[in-house]
């Protein structure tokens, strides 16, 4: 694939995976961030192929995931926010905010007086105890659960009262439970504090887990597999000692100390795309990546809507190791049990800021509150996370809720433009320039004033809207011609808009079968059918169009190399989008140019976010506060906060959209290397050649000097 070293992302990323760790990344589209995931996943997941069929796959009993003979609090039975490790001996959260609590893989009930240890670890807030399996992992704050916290209050149904001493870092806490006398009490670096709760009657015959409830707080348990810092009093044993007869399991922890399972609906891999062309581009890089791996055979399935649910089930059905889905179609088979999550090894969401952008929150909390997070064979759930802004808040706030301990890979930083982008704005303003009122051929516009009485002589709001789409289509045509575009992506605003410039370019062209075309081109949303989405794709791919015209689902990762130009028709409201579209341009070291169309006035535009068809067939063009689907959109106040996001100011052009070549370092062809500028990793060893060369001559002249120096025959040496 011509990769001859890894790129940056890769030599951060895949040792991580490999090693076992959850990874944040952030790394520029085209800058090999899918093979930073997809390589080490392939690679496990073969190596977990292999060993299942060697008979290695098998678990025992002493594995980190078999609960028969093992004491340790629970992967499973445990708040989002909270992490245990491997062993199961230590919990940690580091939500600072918000209480996340954790029980034990098995309780006792029946008879007994049992004995259990917990050191605080860390700083913070903490408070352990003992919890039917009915109590919430809020412990201590309903009728089943009964908590010491470190404040010094004990606390059973909200109740928090005085009892013993406050604790911190490095104490231990004793936790006794004794189920003769219906008794509850701690202790504290072995100091008793007497009886705490009597346990009510209607609980006599429950089972009793350990269980701690942490705020930004981390403790390490000990059940008695080895020797206690403070041994509890006479009659008290280790809760690992429990008779048989009065250990249950936790019934909620999913775990099974039997072999694992060939569940042929249950991949290893799931990686989440926002769009079904991220996702096509994803399975695609799988399949070559794995193009040698032969036996055994990493089967791969691509998850989308608008295809026919029934070819994929019969997928999942004949088995699946990685499935690359598209979130709306995953949840489907999902919910109807057709795809099962109880394998599941590695949860990736690639683009994760889009898909929180696009309401998926809810639906990714969901899918990983189902996920084993210690699979059946003792694996603990890896999450990779790629996202073009770690530091958003969303992004944040889901990898303190979802993650365990992830290592940030930062290749991106605060968004910036590239050296090889040039980016112009062109202001467009209706009241200066009137040439919008004697146009022969005019765009078709979104009919948003259909119903608003717009008379082309005078200078109402609605009149100047429309004027603004009409001129924008013009300067579209302008900059196409201005510049000889060959090769460029469009972005338009909405659909509809999309629809529009297709028909206004190949009408001027001459028609969308003809080959001459000027302004051929194809269009790509989401309204237009999978199969000729995926072939206005590849038309463009291939070059058999000059045009792709789009709305920002193509901002986000698709790799379409040689892209020279951009025109955005209208800014984007979210100004990351802004660095996402130009992005589409200045790739591997060639030069590009985006231009960005900025109305002066503003524009009235559909905005369907509370529409109950989502804007299908919708016509409603009363503004959002009167019930309709539109809004006034005031670009300026984007423009600004766009300069304000890249800490810059955009270089405006006139409406003829020269772009002087003196402004940019002198002259550049877009799409081409500029002179100047270094080369990629194909000839990477001849950009080090001088440096090793001169390296070389002054270890050569080191190694004579100390020839000279020490030895006699210097010449026979030297030779």
């Amino acid at each position: 694939m011509e990769w001859n070293l890894p790129t940056d992302v890769q030599s951060e990323a895949i040792p991580l995976i490999l090693g076992g760790g959850d990874v944040l990344m952030a790394a520029e589209t085209g800058s090999g961030k899918t093979g930073a995931f997809c390589l080490p996943i392939l690679q496990i997941v073969w190596e977990t192929l292999a060993d299942e069929r060697s008979g290695k796959g098998k678990k025992s009993d002493s594995g980190a995931g078999s609960q028969s003979t093992k004491w340790r609090m629970s992967y499973y039975d445990r708040g989002t926010a909270l992490a245990v490790s491997p062993d199961g001996k230590t919990c940690q959260c580091r939500e600072p905010k918000e209480w996340h609590g954790c029980r034990a893989t098995k309780g006792v009930q029946g008879e007994g007086k049992y004995y259990f240890e917990a050191k605080v670890t860390d700083e913070g807030l903490c408070r352990v105890g003992w919890s039917t399996p009915a109590a919430s992992l809020d412990l201590g704050t309903d009728r089943q659960g009964f908590g010491f916290g470190g404040t010094g209050k004990k606390s059973f149904a909200k109740n928090f009262e005085s009892y013993g001493e406050a604790f911190g870092m490095h104490d231990v806490i004793g936790c006794y439970l004794d189920l003769e006398n219906s008794s509850i009490k701690f202790s504290k670096n072995g100091v008793d504090f007497g009886e705490a709760f009597k346990v009510p009657g209607n609980l006599k015959r429950s089972v009793f887990f350990p269980s701690v409830v942490l705020k930004n707080a981390e403790m390490e348990f000990n059940f008695g597999e080895t020797a206690f810092k403070h041994p509890p009093e006479e009659g008290y044993v280790a809760v690992c000692s429990a008779t048989k007869g009065n250990v249950v399991n936790n019934s909620v922890t999913g775990e099974s100390s039997g072999p694992v399972k060939n569940i042929k609906n249950a991949p290893q891999a799931i990686i989440i795309e926002p769009s079904r062309e991220l996702a096509e581009q994803t399975l695609k890089c799988i399949q070559n990546f794995q193009k040698h791996l032969k036996d055994p055979k990493v089967r791969e399935l691509l998850i989308i809507g608008g295809v026919a649910a029934k070819e994929q089930i019969m997928e999942l059905q004949s088995g699946i190791d990685i499935v690359v889905a598209t979130p709306g179609r995953l949840e489907d088979l999902i919910s109807t049990g057709q795809l099962s999550l109880s394998q599941v090894r590695f949860f990736v969401l690639d683009e994760a800021d889009g898909l929180l952008q696009a309401g998926y929150n809810d639906l990714i909390n969901g899918i990983h509150q189902q996920i084993p997070k210690i699979t059946p064979d003792g694996k603990r759930l890896q999450m990779v996370v790629c996202s073009a802004t770690l530091h958003s808040f969303d992004v944040k706030k889901l990898a303190e809720r979802l993650m365990h301990f992830p290592t940030w890979v930062d290749l991106k930083g605060e968004d910036s433009v590239p050296e090889t982008v040039h980016h112009v704005v062109c202001i467009v303003d209706p009241r200066k320039d009137l040439s919008w009122r004697e146009l022969k051929r005019p765009i078709k516009t979104d009919e948003v004033h259909a119903k608003d009485n717009v008379r082309f002589g005078s200078n109402t709001p609605e009149s100047l809207s429309e004027a603004v789409k009409l001129l924008k289509g013009e300067y579209v045509i302008t900059a196409i011609n201005e510049h000889k575009m060959d090769k460029g992506i469009i972005f338009c605003r909405t659909k509809i808009d999309c629809d529009n410039m297709e028909n206004h370019l190949n009408a001027l062209g001459g028609g969308a079968r003809n080959k001459n075309n000027t302004y051929s081109c194809v269009c790509l949303h989401g309204d237009r059918k999978p199969a000729e989405r995926k072939e206005n794709l590849e038309k463009f791919k291939k070059g058999s169009v000059k045009f792709l015209i789009c709305t920002d689902v193509a901002a986000r990762g698709i790799d379409v190399s040689g892209v020279p130009y951009v025109i955005n028709v209208t800014l984007p409201d979210e100004k990351n989008n802004y660095v996402h579209r130009i992005g589409r341009v200045g790739r591997a070291e060639r030069m590009g140019l985006a231009i960005s169309l900025v109305a002066a006035v503003p524009e009235k535009v559909w905005y369907h976010s509370n529409c109950s068809n989502r804007g299908r067939n919708c016509w409603n063009t009363r503004l959002t506060d009167q019930g309709g689907c539109c809004i006034w959109y005031n670009e300026p106040q984007y423009l600004g906060e766009i300069e304000e996001h890249l800490n810059c100011t955009i270089q405006q052009v006139d409406p003829d959209i020269r772009v002087p070549s003196d402004e940019f370092d002198g002259k550049v062809v877009y799409g081409q290397k500029k002179a100047a500028m270094g080369s990629n990793y194909q000839t990477h060893t001849a950009q080090m050649a001088p440096t090793v060369n001169l390296l070389t001559q002054l270890e050569i002249c080191a190694q004579e000097y100390f020839i000279k120096r020490y030895c006699k025959n210097e010449s026979r040496f030297i030779k």
